[in-house]
This record gives C-alpha cells, structure tokens and sequence, in this order.
C-alpha cells in the first residue's frame, strides 16, 4: 500500500494543480454524457482507453460487463442504469466487453465454480450469450466476448429507463470489445445491437 500514499501524493503535487478549475467545476456539477459499463478487470481501465478527464463518464464495472435483464425488485446495476439515464441524462451507453476475460474464460471453458457460487450465480446472466456463441459447436471465448457485449446491450434495452430514452431517441447504445495485448477498440456493427439502439 505505501505505492498508493505516493501515487496520492503526486497526484496532489502533480495532476491536481493542472486541473485545479476543472476540479472546482466538478465539485458543485456532475453531468457526464456517456454511461460506461465495463469489467470489473483491472487491466480495463475507462477513463485510460478513452483519455477522457474526470466527470465525462459515469462508469458501472461488473464481472463480465454483465447487465442483467429488467426484473421486479432493485439492484446496484438497475440502480446505476436508472440514474446516468434519467437524473444524469447521458446520450451515450457503452458496453465494453475485453480479451481475455477471466468470467468468459471460465463460461467457456467450462471451470468449476463450485468454491465460487456467487460468481457462478453472478455468470447465470451470460447464459444467453453462451447459448449463442456455442451454437457452432465449441466455444471460443473472443466469439463469446463479442456475444456477451450484445446481449448485454439487449439486456439494457429491457430496463424502463432505458426503453424510454431509445424511443425517444435520447440516448444511443454502442458495444465495444478492447483488445488488452494491442490497444484497439472494436465497435460491434449496428446488427449486433438491439433494433431500438441503431
């Protein structure tokens, strides 16, 4: 832990004079334009892949990039779907799925969560995904990445607050799958998305 204490210390030596005003404008404003749904991966890092400075994405990770469905009932995801749509307004959804994700890994190749059973409960959310990608036989796991960012994009489109700025045209929906070894960012084509978010 003493890397943090220094790392906090340069920030406040460093970054933080640089960007005193935008500092002061964040602490009495909050509006981001872009809900960013990622993994909870540490290599995966938002505000580092896209450059953007503080208060421009509102950043939900959850293990696999997973959204579940709309159900009865509340939840920390449902939640932070609501709120960036209609307290904060964003325009823009980002699902953005990775290589080598250890949760499609372990769907893939089918490892024992039993020791796990929050996380395998967690990973129910992706059945569709793996449904899909195996229906050619063997499950790949960058095929599989590329189904889960979609079907989670299907997924948001069920939450209310969701289905009514879609039909609205309020917000636009975009998956994106980042390649850890080499930097790139693919956006999925339109097909790959719900009809409602094209």
């Amino acid at each position: 832990m003493p890397h943090f204490a220094e790392g906090i210390a340069r920030f406040q030596r460093e970054i933080f004079p640089a960007k005193a005003g935008l500092f002061a404008r964040l602490a009495t404003a909050h509006r981001p334009g872009t809900l960013f749904i990622g993994c909870s991966d540490a290599r995966v890092v938002p505000e580092l892949i896209t450059q953007t400075d503080p208060g421009e994405l509102f950043v939900i990770r959850t293990a696999g990039n997973l959204v579940p469905a709309h159900t009865p009932g509340t939840d920390g995801v449902t939640a932070g779907v609501e709120y960036a749509v209609t307290v904060l307004g964003v325009k823009d959804i980002v699902v953005c799925g990775h290589s080598a994700c250890g949760a499609m890994t372990a769907l893939a190749e089918g490892h024992d969560l039993s020791t796990a059973p929050a996380v395998a409960a967690w990973l129910r959310h992706a059945d569709a995904s793996l449904a899909r990608a195996a229906a050619g036989g063997r499950v790949d796991v960058a095929a599989l990445v590329r189904e889960n960012v979609a079907a989670q994009l299907a997924n948001l489109a069920t939450h209310p607050s969701v289905a009514r700025a879609l039909a609205a045209g309020e917000v636009r929906l975009h998956g994106w799958v980042f390649d850890i070894a080499d930097g790139t960012v693919e956006e999925l084509p339109a097909t790959a998305r719900p009809a409602l978010a094209a």
